[in-house]
């Protein structure tokens, strides 16, 4: 989309951006008036997932026994829940895609096969040391024109099973983040708790952008007992810059056939949306008012996309028994009257939204584990815009709802950035193990025409992620290297419209670098010469390492 604005000091760490890859099918706009496992991967949950009761359409939806969870669609996992069923455990992240022809037709061939991807290496143990402590002792070690580790959070919380951390969302000074019961506002400064606020029960969903009043409604389950269904149906609006609870309310289930138990939010202006299982509800955020539920006719959304655009992922019956046709829906969020709709080639289902505005879809045909992908790039109006072909340079995006098996938002994706400007796309590659670690490259494709334009390599056993174009250069977040490079540590890249050779902007030190390791596959925000990194998933193989573990790590002057 156009870029939004920061949130009070950081970039939106995955707020959709525009433009990319192609789809299969032409755009069926409809008349005024009237939404992965993304990138072919599931969770590595400590459980198995038992057989899934079936949903409307023929979908399956998997129901894990007595732990948080919300946020995957009936679309999204069926590939996930043949997987898992028949013993199937991948690690990591892979993408195939298939490019068709502007015709629509179902003739889409994968240019790329999914391949399992080794488990990330070099990742030091926790070290036993309070946070203050080992910043200091990082710091000391810096060099000159390296940033500083501001502050260092540790987790501190026995959770059963590791939990799965929502956010963060900056408002303010604050940045705060739910985990398991409570939501907590931290100090961007130095990392002091300024407020906490416990749940009567474990967060099970949320949106993946604040209101830019600083407000957010979550989702918690309003039965935990060991025997009961849990349903993400109670709702709680909660002030981030002050951690004061707003409104609450419970979703009335008597409307609906399904369970409410995965659930995918999103925010646009003063509004928050609910999908999931074929439901949909809209909410005003600033006093919990109903503004309107399912959507007209027999259609069910699976999912909402939020920002500047509201965006959908809707289902539909198709003529074939058992079989539906997906389309994606620009939604008035007010209202919930349908603007304009595309239909998506039949066989195909989205995954994810890196963009609203203008719309890029992510959009699988088949299971998670051997099926194929395709992108789609939209014109504002729901037109077809263009297809741009990879090649062999199969993108891989970071999901962070994929490791912490809830808050799988449509809209939750990063390493993919669009310059409206001048009509780039910046995306980063699907990783591949050097030594002890990785290293990838970073595509930009002609948005107007899908043609590639150049390919920048990332340094040895280190990887790009873009982030956001702010002044013309799309800013990265660079990984640190494997234990064996010294000297060099992570920071945030600049990258201009013509390529060449990435640039620093804010380094990370290189006395961090085992620190920072330790964060796998991080949330990442960036602003105002600061960094910030957050790990969407705690647990330890111990309690003591549990408690150990870091969670949040600030880096600048």
């Amino acid at each position: 989309m156009s870029q939004p604005p920061p949130q009070q000091g950081f970039g939106a760490p995955y707020e959709p951006q525009p433009g990319m890859y192609g789809d299969p099918g032409q755009p069926q706009p409809g008349p005024y008036g009237q939404q992965c496992g993304p990138y072919g991967q599931p969770p590595q949950p400590p459980y198995g997932y038992p057989q899934p009761p079936t949903a409307p359409y023929g979908r399956h939806q998997p129901q894990p026994p007595n732990r948080p969870s919300g946020g995957r669609s009936r679309g999204r996992l069926v590939g996930l829940v043949a997987a898992v069923l028949a013993g199937v455990l991948v690690i990591g992240a892979g993408v195939w895609f298939a490019v068709g022809g502007d015709d629509g037709s179902d003739g889409e061939k994968p240019l790329a096969k999914e391949t399992a991807e080794p488990e990330r290496p070099g990742a030091e143990p926790h070290r036993k040391k309070t946070p203050a402590a080992e910043a200091a002792e990082i710091n000391k070690g810096r060099e000159e024109g390296e940033a500083k580790v501001r502050w260092i959070q540790k987790n501190g919380v026995d959770v059963p099973l590791g939990a799965s951390a929502l956010g963060p969302w900056t408002t303010g000074g604050i940045v705060a983040k739910a985990m398991y019961r409570t939501v907590s506002g931290y100090s961007l400064e130095d990392g002091s708790q300024e407020w906490s606020l416990p749940l009567p029960a474990d967060v099970c969903a949320a949106p993946t952008q604040p209101t830019a009043e600083g407000k957010i409604v979550i989702g918690l389950l309003t039965d935990t007992s060991a025997d009961a269904d849990e349903n993400c149906d109670k709702l709680q609006m909660i002030d981030l810059a002050t951690g004061e609870a707003g409104w609450t309310m419970t979703i009335d289930r008597a409307v609906h056939s399904d369970l409410h138990r995965y659930v995918i939010m999103a925010i646009s202006g003063d509004v928050v949306t609910i999908g999931g299982l074929g439901r949909a509800e809209a909410y005003r955020v600033s006093d919990g008012k109903h503004l309107w539920g399912k959507l007209p006719g027999p259609c069910e959304a699976e999912g909402f996309a939020g920002g500047s655009v509201m965006l959908a992922s809707v289902d539909c019956p198709a003529q074939s028994k058992g079989e539906v046709d997906t389309e994606v829906r620009r939604i008035d969020p007010v209202t919930g009257r349908t603007l304009w709709t595309y239909k998506v080639t039949k066989g195909w289902n989205v995954d994810a939204f890196h963009s609203v505005a203008p719309p890029v879809i992510f959009l699988r045909k088949g299971p998670l584990f051997g099926g194929t992908s395709a992108f789609a790039v939209l014109n504002d109006d729901g037109t077809f815009r263009s297809r741009p072909v990879p090649g062999g340079d199969a993108p891989e995006g970071l999901c962070p709802g994929r490791d912490r098996q809830l808050g799988w938002n449509l809209d939750i994706c990063m390493g993919v950035a669009v310059d409206t400007d001048t009509g780039t796309l910046y995306v980063a590659t699907k990783r591949r193990p050097v030594g002890r670690s990785f290293t990838n490259d970073v595509v930009a494709f002609d948005m107007s025409t899908g043609k590639k334009k150049w390919k920048v390599p990332s340094p040895a056993t280190q990887t790009l992620m873009p982030l956001r174009v702010e002044g013309g250069k799309v800013l990265m977040y660079l990984s640190p290297p494997d234990p064996k490079t010294k000297g060099v540590g992570g920071g945030i890249m600049a990258l201009g419209p013509q390529g060449g050779t990435p640039r620093p902007v804010l380094r990370h030190p290189a006395s961090a670098a085992a620190t920072e390791r330790t964060f796998e596959k991080p949330i990442v925000l960036h602003g105002d010469g600061r960094s910030l990194l957050m790990l969407p998933f705690v647990s330890g193989d111990t309690d003591e390492e549990e408690l150990e573990m870091r969670t949040m790590v600030a880096f600048g002057d």
